[in-house]
C-alpha cells in the first residue's frame, strides 16, 4: 500500500471483491433498483418483535448472502469490519456475534460503508489477512426513531428531509491471485470533518455536502487524476437537496464534474415522483451500502461501468449532540472500484 498526499491510499495488489450482496425493505423493492437487489423483505418486521431485533436480522442475512456469492466459507473469513447507526454499533455487532470471526466495529454515521471497505482493502492489501468482509446496514424504524421522531407519531417533515433506506449491504474482499479478475479497489480517500454550523437534522444533504466536496477534492489532488477517469463518480446520500450543492462547491474548487455523470445513491434508490414519502430521497447506512453492493457491483463485472468513484457521506451527530443544539460535523470516505478487466 502507498500513501498519496495526505489522504489516499493506493492498493498496489488491487484487492479483489470476491462477492457481495444487498438485501432491502418493501419501499427499496418497489424502487428502480429492485432487480439488482440480492433479497427483498415484504415486511419491515422481517419476523422479529422490535426494529432493533430487525436491522440486526437484516444485517445477518446480508452477511451470509455475500459469503455464498463470494463462494466463501464462514470460518475461513480473517476479518470483519463493520458498523451501523443504532447506539454502540449494535447490528453490527450483534452480527458478529454469529459471524464468530474477528470484528472491527466502525462508526463513520452514513459514510460507514465506504469506511468498512476502505479498512478492510487495507488489511488484505498489507497482508494483514485473506479474506475481510466489510459491511453496514440501517432500518427505517430505528433511525427515524432514534435521530428524528418514531414513524407513529406521524410528525410532518420538510422538504430538505430524506428517508432513511431499510437496508445491508456487505462484500467479501480477497488477495487478488489473479483467478478472479474484479471488480477490484484500487484507491481509498479518507475524509477529514467538515462543519458549516448546520444544526437541523431534517437538512442532511446541506450539511454533508461540503465533507464530500472535501474528499472529492482531496481525491484528485492525491492521485493527480481528473473526474473524467471514472465513467461514474456517486455521493453517498446528498439526495435532491445535497448534490447540488456539492456540485457548486467543486465548481468553485476548479474541479471539472462536467467529465462525468455525477449522481446520489439516495436519488437512484427511490423514485421520487412515484415514492413521494422519500420527499428529497434516501438516507442511511444502508443507502450507499446497496447501492454500491449491488447496482453498482453488478454492472462493474457485465463490464457497463470500468471504473466508479463512490463517496460515502455521514453526519456525524447523536441525539445528545442535537438536543444540546450542537451543529452536525460531517465526513465523507470515498472508495475507488475498478472493474478488473484489461479494458480498464
Amino acid at each position: 500500500m502507498k500513501q498519496l498526499g495526505s489522504q489516499t491510499w493506493e492498493f498496489t495488489s488491487r484487492p479483489v471483491i470476491l462477492g457481495s450482496s444487498s438485501v432491502v425493505g418493501p419501499e427499496e423493492g418497489e424502487g428502480p433498483l429492485a432487480s439488482d437487489f440480492d433479497f427483498i423483505y415484504d415486511s419491515l418486521k422481517m419476523g422479529e418483535k422490535t426494529w432493533e431485533k430487525a436491522e440486526r436480522v437484516l444485517f445477518e442475512k446480508a452477511s451470509q448472502l455475500a459469503l455464498i456469492n463470494a463462494g466463501v466459507k464462514q470460518e475461513d473469513l480473517d476479518f470483519f469490519v463493520g458498523g451501523d447507526l443504532m447506539n454502540q454499533i449494535i447490528s453490527s455487532s450483534f452480527a458478529a456475534r454469529k459471524l464468530g470471526v474477528p470484528y472491527l466495529g466502525v462508526f463513520g454515521a452514513c459514510s460507514t460503508s465506504m469506511e468498512s471497505l476502505a479498512l478492510a482493502s487495507m488489511i488484505v492489501d498489507t497482508g494483514g489477512a485473506k479474506l475481510a468482509l466489510a459491511g453496514t446496514a440501517s432500518h427505517n424504524c430505528t433511525v427515524e426513531k432514534q435521530f428524528r421522531f418514531p414513524t407513529e407519531y406521524g410528525s410532518q417533515k420538510p422538504p430538505t428531509a430524506q428517508y432513511t433506506v431499510t437496508g445491508s449491504g456487505c462484500a467479501i474482499v480477497g488477495r487478488n491471485d489473479g483467478s478472479v479478475k474484479g471488480p477490484v479497489v484500487t484507491h481509498a480517500t479518507i475524509g477529514r470533518v467538515m462543519d458549516l454550523g448546520v444544526t437541523d437534522p431534517f437538512n442532511m444533504g446541506n450539511a454533508m455536502a461540503p465533507a464530500a466536496a472535501d474528499t472529492i477534492t482531496a481525491h484528485f489532488r492525491d492521485t493527480t487524476l481528473s473526474p473524467g477517469h471514472y465513467d461514474l463518480i456517486v455521493t453517498g446520500d446528498l439526495a435532491s437537496v445535497g448534490l447540488p450543492i456539492a456540485k457548486t462547491l467543486l465548481a468553485k474548487e476548479g474541479i471539472p464534474m462536467e467529465q462525468t455523470r455525477f449522481d446520489d445513491c439516495g436519488l437512484l434508490i427511490y423514485d421520487l415522483e412515484k415514492q413521494k414519502y422519500v420527499i428529497a430521497g434516501g438516507s442511511g447506512c444502508g443507502c450507499s451500502a446497496v447501492v454500491t453492493y449491488g447496482h453498482i457491483l453488478k454492472r462493474l463485472r457485465k463490464g457497463e461501468l470500468k471504473r466508479v468513484l463512490v463517496v460515502a457521506t455521514g453526519a456525524l451527530l447523536s441525539p445528545i449532540s442535537y438536543q444540546q443544539g450542537e451543529s452536525i460535523p460531517c465526513v465523507a470516505h470515498a472508495v475507488s472500484l475498478e472493474s478488473g478487466g484489461e479494458e480498464a
